[in-house]
């Protein structure tokens, strides 16, 4: 495949500087290799999704140097294909309605009598087998349904670009929650493959939702890109960077004197991209990335 790559932001928070160094490598393994670097917003929650804060986090990227191919896509606008791959694993006698709340899976998988998958957390599975009339009895009964596909407990390995082989076993996961809404999970490996995704170079926190990706790409017989899951920026206290670390955005740090170029070259530099205080614009980033010197 190519090396087309792109960055997808959630518009429910500005983006912090931890998010514009993940969005800067991801610039860099596309831009490096010769490749378009393409944007996305993942607005696929309208209860937490804001066009103002899309629109700011538009501006933050540009401001810190990145460019990008095309016109941004939404994912809020492309409701009909995530609609069309459901058919695709409806036909295929892949989906089941799932009642069960969060609050019911969690009493599931921590009862005294549940089973190892089950106290790990995994779907226990108390839809996928029901009958028709039970299923009727809880849409009469007011209950919302949301769509779960069959994988079988499949075991999905992924080679991932700096961490090597990613194993997991893969849940029956929610493709269509019960409020409509599309699962992220679905909507992200329609995007890629629509979009000509190559590699995908995102977060690490991210890593273990691989394997469920990799599935439905195969279910839905879509390519598979490549994957770099890039270390996370982390606060002083060693935990994943948050807003109490204090300033953490462009908004932030410019009322305290320091302007996007400078915060450009403290992302670079905190990857060791380049030495601190050296020159850091596009060009110089570019003739000194090195994917082989980013490891978890």
């Amino acid at each position: 495949m190519s090396a087309d790559g792109r960055f997808a932001p959630s518009p429910s928070g500005t983006l912090h500087v931890g998010n514009l160094r993940t969005a800067l490598l991801a610039w860099l393994f596309a831009r490096s290799a010769g490749a378009r670097f393409l944007v996305r917003v993942e607005d696929l929650d309208p209860g937490r999704s804001r066009p103002d804060v899309a629109d700011r986090q538009l501006a933050d990227l540009a401001a810190i140097g990145l460019d990008w191919d095309g016109p941004v896509v939404r994912q809020s606008e492309r409701a009909s294909r995530y609609e069309a791959a459901l058919d695709v694993l409806d036909r295929a006698g892949l989906l089941y309605p799932c009642f069960c709340t969060r609050a019911e899976i969690r009493a599931a998988t921590t009862a005294p009598h549940a089973g190892e998958a089950a106290t790990a957390g995994r779907y226990p599975g108390t839809c996928r087998t029901l009958s028709g009339a039970e299923r009727e009895a809880r849409l009469a009964a007011g209950r919302p349904a949301a769509l779960r596909v069959r994988t079988g407990g499949a075991a999905v390995t992924v080679d991932d670009r700096l961490h090597g082989p990613i194993a997991g076993v893969v849940d029956d996961l929610v493709v269509r929650r019960n409020d409509g809404a599309h699962a992220y999970n679905l909507a992200v490996v329609v995007d890629d493959a629509d979009q000509g995704i190559g590699e995908v170079v995102r977060g690490d926190d991210l890593l273990d939702t691989t394997p469920s990706q990799v599935w439905l790409q195969r279910a839905l017989g879509l390519p598979t890109p490549a994957y770099a899951h890039v270390p996370l920026m982390l606060g002083p206290d060693g935990a994943r960077l948050a807003k109490r670390h204090g300033a953490v955005t462009l908004e932030d740090l410019a009322r305290e004197g320091t302007g996007p170029e400078q915060v450009r070259a403290t992302l670079a530099a905190s990857v060791g991209l380049i030495a601190p205080g050296a020159p850091s614009t596009m060009d110089d980033l570019l003739q000194h990335f090195d994917p082989t010197r980013l490891r978890p």
